[in-house]
C-alpha cells in the first residue's frame, strides 16, 4: 500500500508518536509518506530514512483563511502525486482541511483525545457532525473516546484502537545522578499548557518534600515560583526512556485522549499516578498498576506516598504496569487495528 499520513505539527508530542510509531513500522512493508506543517521539525529526525517526508509550511495549528486555502491546495497536490490508498488524518486541524482535500474513500481520520474538541474547543462540533461522512474511518484512541463520539452524534464508522509505542531504547547513562539526595524521583512528560495542570505538579512537590519532581517537555523556561525539589528539563528527544531512571510516573491533565507518556511508563514497569480523565482509567487500574484521581494535590500526593512507601504494593503494581503493556499497548498491537482498517478499505 501507499500510505500518507499527516499531521499538523511536526514537533513532538503524544499524536506525532503515534504517527512515529505507525510509519516506521508500516515503512518496512509499504511506501509511507509523511506530511507535517510548522514546529520544531524534531519529529522528522526520528522518522526511518525510507519515508518520505513532506513539509507544508501552511499547515499550521492557528486559523488563517489564506493558509487554510494554501494547504487544502498542497494536500491536492501530494494526493496527484503520490496516488495513495490510504490517507490517515491525525488530529481536529488536519482532520478537517484533509476531509475537504482528499477523497473521502481513502480517508481515515484519528481524533487524538475528543474531549480536546468537546470540552476545550466545542464550537467545532458541528464541523465533526458535518463531516464524519467525508472519510471512510473515525478512530477514537479509547473507548472513552469513541463512546462521546457516538454520544455527540457522530456515529458513522466510529472505532477505537489503543495508542501503542516500540520499547524505548535506553539512554548511555543516568541523567538523574544530581539528585541522589532525594529519596525517590517523580517523572512528569507533558508541555507547559492550561490542559497540563503544572499547578498540581508544583504543589504536590511541595507537599512531598522528600522527592525530587521532574518536569519534561516545557517549551520555555518555566518563570513562576516552584519548590527548590523541582527539576525542568526542557524538550528533550526520546523523553520516554529517562522513566528508567524514576520511580513513578505522574500525570496532571484536564483532559486527554490516551497519553502516550503513560504508556512509555508502563513499558518500564513504572507505577502511575494519573488525572482521572479521557480513556487513562482504561489502562491505570486502581490497585493494580497505579490509581486514577480526581484534580486536587491531596489526592496525587495520597496514593503517591501510598505507592513508594510500600515495597511489595510498588513491586505488584511495576509488575502488573509492565504486564499491561505488553498485552495491549505494543507498537504491533496498533499498527494490527490500524491495518484491518486499512485492508478493509483497499479490499472494498
Amino acid at each position: 500500500m501507499i500510505i500518507l499520513q499527516i499531521i499538523t505539527r511536526s514537533d513532538l508530542g503524544g499524536a506525532q508518536s503515534v504517527v512515529l510509531n505507525l510509519a516506521n513500522v508500516l515503512s518496512a512493508t509499504h511506501k509511507v509518506i509523511v506530511v507535517a506543517g510548522v514546529g520544531d521539525g524534531k519529529m522528522w529526525q526520528m522518522l526511518s530514512s525510507n519515508i518520505i517526508k513532506e513539509h507544508v509550511p501552511s499547515l499550521q495549528r492557528e486559523l488563517s483563511l489564506l493558509k487554510e486555502f494554501q494547504t487544502i491546495k498542497a494536500f491536492r497536490s501530494l494526493y496527484q502525486k503520490y496516488q495513495p490508498d490510504i490517507v490517515h488524518l491525525h488530529s481536529s486541524k488536519v482532520g478537517i482541511l484533509g476531509r475537504l482535500a482528499f477523497p473521502k474513500n481513502k480517508i481515515v481520520y484519528t481524533v487524538h483525545g475528543f474531549d480536546s474538541i468537546r470540552m476545550a474547543y466545542r464550537r467545532y462540533l458541528p464541523l465533526e457532525r458535518i463531516l464524519q461522512k467525508r472519510c471512510n474511518a473515525i478512530v477514537g484512541v479509547s473507548e472513552y473516546d469513541r463512546m462521546n463520539l457516538l454520544d455527540e452524534g457522530i456515529t458513522n464508522n466510529v472505532e477505537s484502537v489503543y495508542n501503542g509505542i516500540t520499547k524505548l531504547g535506553k539512554l548511555n547513562s543516568n541523567p538523574f545522578m544530581g539528585l541522589d539526595t532525594f529519596s525517590k524521583r517523580i517523572l512528569c512528560i507533558a508541555r507547559l499548557s492550561p490542559q497540563k495542570n503544572i499547578d498540581i505538579f508544583l504543589e504536590v512537590a511541595s507537599m512531598l518534600h522528600d522527592y525530587a519532581f521532574i518536569w519534561i517537555g516545557n517549551q520555555y523556561e518555566f518563570s513562576g515560583y516552584y519548590p527548590k525539589n523541582v527539576f525542568f528539563m526542557g524538550s528533550l528527544s526520546n523523553a520516554g526512556a529517562y522513566n528508567e531512571y524514576a520511580d513513578l510516573f505522574m500525570l496532571p491533565s484536564n483532559y486527554e485522549g490516551l497519553p502516550m507518556t503513560i504508556i512509555e511508563a508502563m513499558a518500564f514497569g513504572k507505577p502511575v499516578v494519573a488525572s482521572k480523565v479521557g480513556g487513562i482509567s482504561e489502562i491505570v487500574v486502581d490497585d493494580v498498576n497505579g490509581y486514577t484521581v480526581e484534580n486536587s494535590a491531596e489526592a496525587f500526593s495520597e496514593k503517591i506516598c501510598y505507592i513508594l512507601e510500600n515495597k511489595d504494593v510498588y513491586t505488584r503494581f511495576s509488575e502488573n504496569a509492565l504486564k499491561s503493556y505488553q498485552e495491549k499497548l505494543t507498537v504491533d498491537k496498533m499498527v494490527g487495528g490500524y491495518l484491518n482498517i486499512y485492508n478493509s478499505i483497499v479490499n472494498k
